[in-house]
C-alpha cells in the first residue's frame, strides 16, 4: 500500500479536478462532481499539484472561523514527502498518514500460539478526580510507538545521561493512564530512561516528531490538575518544553487530547475536543511549536470535540467528531471541503486506502444517543464525502446497575486487508444484544457486504493489527475489553487462538515483525509475539 501512494504522489496528478469555484460562495467548483471519474486521466509529471480549494454543497452546513496567528509563515503545506514513509520506527497511532496501520508484521508459516514475551508494569494515579480514579496502564487509544533510534541520537542519550546505558536503542514510548510517558527497551521490557509526568491522565496515543527532532507531542485526557490541555516534550532534553492550556477562544469547553498529532511538511495538526483544528509551524532552528492558525466550527448550532486522529491525503486531512461529522480540510486554509453525517458519535479515526488512484475513507460510528439503533460503517470517497457503499450494523448502548453506559459500534480504527484478504477492511463492533458482547466484522471493500463475522467474548475497542506470512495469507491479533488476545484467519475469521493475557485490552498495538505491544488497563504493558 505505501509503495502504490509513493507511485502516485510523485508521478501522477489529477489535472482537470484542480479547477472549481472560489469556495466563499460555498458552491462546488466545475471539477468537483466528476473528481472520481477525472482520476481515470491523469498526466503523469515531476510536479505535485495540491487537491482543490473548492468547498462542496455539503460543507454548507459547517459554520466555521479561521484564526490566523501567523501572518508571516507561508501557509502551504509541503506535503511532496511523507515524512513517516522512511521514518525508523512507529511514530503516531496507526503508523502513518492514511492510519492504515500498515506495520509490516510477519510471521512464517501458519502461526498458532500467542506467548507473552516480558510484561511492564506502570505506576497507578490513585488520585480521586471529578471524572473517576484512573489507575495506570493504558487507555483508548493508548496505543505504545516503537522507535530504532539512529546512532547518532544513541550517543547524544547517553552522553548527557538521559538514557540506560544498556538499553539497544530500539525503543517503546507510551503514554499512561498513570500520567506519565514510559520508556522501554523493545528488546528487554526494561525502562531505558526515567518517565516523564505530565501531570494529568493519558487516553490517547502520544505522537513522536517523525524528523526525529526531538518533540514528543502529548494530550491529557482528564483533568486532575491545572493546566489541562496539550504538551511538547524535548526527549533530547527530556523536559517539558511547550504547553498549550485551556483554550478561551474554543467554543466548546473541553480541553482533552485524544487525538494523536500529524505533522505534514513544516506543520503538525492536532484536533482538539474543544471544537478546534489547531495547526502549529515547527521551525528547523527551534522545534518549539508555534501556533499558525486554529480552525474552529460548529455544525447545526452545536461545537463538537475530535476524538479521531487525522489522515492525510496530499493536502486533505480528514476527522471524525462526536456529532457524528466526518470532516475534510483543506491543510493549507483549514477551510472545510465536505462534511458527509455519520449519525451518532464517531470517536474511530478514519482509514485512508487508495484503490485504482481514488483516496477513499473507511470509518465507523457509535451507538450513543440512540440507545438500541444502528452502527453505521461506510467507505466514503475521500475527494468528495460522497458514500460508495454504506452499512448498518443493529446493536445497542449498555446501561449498568452503577449507572455507567457503555455504548455500542464501532470504537477501533479498521484495518486494511493484506495478502490473500486484500479484499476485505476489518472493524471491531460493539454489540451489547447478549451481555457486553462484540465481533470483529470482515466487510467486502468494494460492496460492503458482510464476508464474515467472528464472536468475541467481549466488546472490543481495540484497533486490529495484521501479520502476513511468506506465501501472502494474513492473520489478525485482535484484543477485546475482558483481557482476551485472539489471533484469527483473515480469510475466514476463523478463531486459531485465544489467550487471556491482561485487564482490559481497549488499548491498540504497534507491531514490529511478529511481534506486537499492548497496554491494558490496571498497570500492565506486553510484548506479545505470534508463533
Amino acid at each position: 500500500m505505501k509503495q502504490l501512494i509513493k507511485v502516485v504522489l510523485a508521478a501522477c496528478v489529477i489535472t482537470s479536478s484542480c479547477t472549481g469555484k472560489n469556495a466563499s460562495n460555498g458552491q462546488a467548483g466545475m471539477g468537483d462532481t466528476t473528481l472520481m471519474a477525472d482520476t481515470a486521466h491523469t498526466t503523469c509529471r515531476q510536479q505535485i499539484l495540491p487537491l482543490p480549494d473548492s468547498s462542496l454543497a455539503s460543507a454548507d452546513a459547517i459554520s466555521y472561523k479561521v484564526e490566523l496567528r501567523d501572518s508571516v509563515t507561508p501557509a502551504t503545506v509541503d506535503f511532496s514527502t511523507d515524512l513517516y514513509a522512511n521514518a525508523p520506527g512507529t511514530m503516531m497511532f496507526r503508523g502513518g498518514m492514511l492510519r492504515d496501520a500498515d506495520y509490516g508484521g510477519t510471521v512464517s508459516g501458519t502461526p498458532s500460539e500467542i506467548n507473552v514475551d516480558w510484561i511492564f508494569t506502570t505506576d497507578t494515579d490513585s488520585r480521586s478526580t471529578k471524572y473517576g480514579t484512573w489507575g495506570g496502564g493504558t487507555g483508548w487509544t493508548g496505543q505504545p510507538l516503537y522507535v530504532e533510534w539512529p546512532s547518532d541520537a544513541i550517543k547524544r542519550f547517553r552522553a548527557d545521561g538521559l538514557i540506560d546505558s544498556s538499553a539497544s536503542g530500539r525503543e517503546i514510548i507510551v503514554g499512561s493512564l498513570a500520567s506519565k510517558i514510559y520508556f522501554i527497551d523493545y528488546d528487554s521490557g526494561k525502562a531505558t530512561r526515567k518517565p516523564l509526568d505530565t501531570g494529568n491522565p493519558i487516553k490517547g496515543t502520544v505522537s513522536l516528531d517523525p524528523t526525529l527532532n526531538g518533540n514528543l507531542y502529548v494530550g491529557h485526557g482528564v483533568p486532575a490538575v491545572r493546566p489541562f490541555g496539550a504538551l511538547t516534550f524535548n526527549l533530547f532534553k527530556h523536559k517539558l518544553t511547550h504547553t498549550f492550556p485551556e483554550d478561551g477562544r474554543a467554543q466548546r469547553r473541553w480541553n482533552a487530547y485524544d487525538s494523536s498529532p500529524v505533522r505534514v511538511g513544516s506543520f503538525v495538526f492536532r484536533p482538539g475536543e474543544n471544537g478546534t483544528i489547531y495547526k502549529w509551524h515547527i521551525a528547523d532552528d527551534d522545534a518549539t511549536p508555534m501556533l499558525h492558525s486554529a480552525m474552529r466550527y460548529s455544525v447545526r448550532g452545536a461545537a463538537p470535540g475530535i476524538e479521531s486522529s487525522m489522515s492525510v491525503y496530499r493536502n486533505y486531512g480528514y476527522v471524525a467528531d462526536n456529532h457524528g461529522n466526518v470532516i475534510c480540510v483543506n491543510l493549507d486554509t483549514l477551510k472545510p471541503i465536505w462534511l458527509y453525517s455519520m449519525g451518532d458519535d464517531t470517536d474511530g479515526t478514519p482509514t485512508l486506502a487508495v484503490e485504482d488512484n481514488v483516496p477513499y475513507l473507511y470509518v465507523g460510528s457509535e451507538i450513543d444517543r440512540q440507545g438500541e439503533g444502528n452502527a453505521t460503517f461506510v467507505k466514503l470517497n475521500a475527494l468528495t464525502g460522497k458514500a460508495v457503499w454504506e452499512r448498518r450494523i443493529h446493536g445497542r448502548r449498555y446501561d449498568s446497575d452503577e449507572g455507567k453506559h457503555f455504548d455500542g459500534g464501532f470504537y477501533g480504527t479498521p484495518l486494511i486487508g493484506q495478502g490473500n484478504s486484500k479484499d476485505v477492511v476489518m472493524a471491531n463492533c460493539v454489540l451489547n444484544l447478549n451481555g457486553q458482547n462484540g465481533e470483529l466484522i470482515a466487510f467486502d471493500r468494494h460492496t460492503g457486504k458482510t464476508v464474515w463475522s467472528a464472536p468475541l467474548r467481549y466488546y472490543s475497542w481495540n484497533s486490529p493489527v495484521g501479520f502476513v506470512n511468506e506465501d501472502g495469507h494474513m492473520y489478525v491479533l485482535d484484543g477485546d475489553c475482558a483481557g482476551n488476545l485472539y489471533l484469527l484467519d483473515a480469510a475466514d475469521g476463523r478463531l486459531i487462538t485465544r489467550k487471556h493475557v491482561g485487564n482490559n485490552f481497549e488499548s491498540s498495538a504497534v507491531v514490529k515483525d511478529n511481534t506486537a505491544v499492548i497496554g491494558s488497563r490496571g498497570k500492565t504493558i506486553y510484548k506479545i509475539s505470534i508463533r
